[in-house]
């Protein structure tokens, strides 16, 4: 059973960083991809970046690309989130989710299997 568990947010303020970490267990996939999405009060779930565990290849929403970093430790089964210049807007619940589908673009909600609980992140003014 694939387990995906959450950690690294907390409260910062605008222009700081924070690294969210995604341990996970059980993955069988030959080839997969992880994703981190957020989801504010009142709306919808976003896609934020993937990352493919085999090739290492990236893909990010335009709103943080340039600030966020997808990265991926194999031997310890880590995806990581390195967000900089936080912006009070970046104010979300993280998620990370495993897909055993393969390529860019992978985006929707529906297209991911398998879901951490999320972790709080908070950007002050």
């Amino acid at each position: 059973q694939v387990q995906l568990i959450e950690s690294g947010g907390g409260l910062v303020q605008a222009g700081d960083s924070l690294r969210l970490s995604c341990a996970a267990s059980g993955l069988t996939f030959s080839r997969s991809t992880m994703g981190w999405f957020r989801q504010a009060p009142g709306k919808e779930r976003e896609f934020v970046a993937q990352i493919s565990w085999t090739t290492g290849n990236t893909y990010y929403a335009d709103s943080v690309k340039g600030r966020f970093t997808i990265s991926r430790d194999n031997a310890e089964n880590t995806v990581y989130l390195q967000m900089n210049s936080l912006k009070p807007e970046d104010t979300a619940v993280y998620y990370c989710a495993a897909t055993r589908r393969y390529g860019s673009g992978i985006t929707r909600t529906y297209e991911y299997d398998v879901w951490g609980q999320g972790t709080q992140v908070t950007v002050s003014s």
